[in-house]
């Protein structure tokens, strides 16, 4: 008897990160998951548009529950504390999907052509910020300013992702809430010069 048949986008993703965990993600095909799934390749397309969406799941959903948080935010809580509290509770993960969600990271930040489609789909996550950093500044979103904090937060959250992965001593939460709130701090006066 063989797997039964997969009825949802979660096993869907389930089944793509063992194969792409025993293959290799660029060795595993649509139909190689369809066929580990119990479903028709047409099946598969109604849950995925590609490959690459099923790793990045319902990351769609998920920006909008990033800009509802930040939107959420009382007007008097500083920028940078509001942002940072987002973007932890943004990344804030039942404990039972952690090594799912690791899995998903490892491949988007080192599968070239999910790093290819990171550069299309962390442009939404940045843009998210710079509107809100734009609408509490009062500055238009191409102002320096609101472009700035949103390049500087989406680099500061792959660098607490990349530190994530690379130790799996370390929790993920704790790690982005001490990347962001050293880059509020700024880095002039915490790095020590050689010298």
């Amino acid at each position: 008897m063989g797997r039964p048949r997969a009825t949802s986008r979660t096993d869907l993703e389930r089944i793509g990160f063992e194969l792409f965990a025993s293959q290799g993600f660029d060795s595993t095909t649509v139909d190689d998951i369809a066929r580990a799934a119990g479903i028709g390749r047409r099946t598969f397309f109604r849950y995925f548009g590609s490959k690459n969406d099923l790793v990045w799941g319902d990351f769609e959903d998920q920006l909008a529950g990033l800009r509802e948080l930040l939107e959420a935010t009382a007007p008097d809580v500083p920028v940078a504390d509001a942002l940072r509290e987002a973007v932890v509770a943004f990344n804030r993960f039942d404990p039972e999907e952690v090594p799912w969600h690791r899995q998903r990271m490892q491949l988007i930040l080192t599968v070239p052509t999910l790093q290819a489609d990171a550069t299309l789909r962390y442009n939404e996550w940045r843009a998210i910020v710079t509107e809100f950093v734009a609408a509490r500044t009062g500055l238009p979103t191409s102002d320096l300013l609101p472009r700035l904090v949103g390049y500087a937060s989406l680099s500061a959250a792959i660098a607490a992702y990349e530190h994530w992965l690379a130790d799996e001593r370390q929790g993920l939460e704790p790690l982005i809430d001490a990347t962001f709130r050293q880059l509020a701090r700024g880095w002039e006066s915490t790095i020590p010069c050689q010298g």
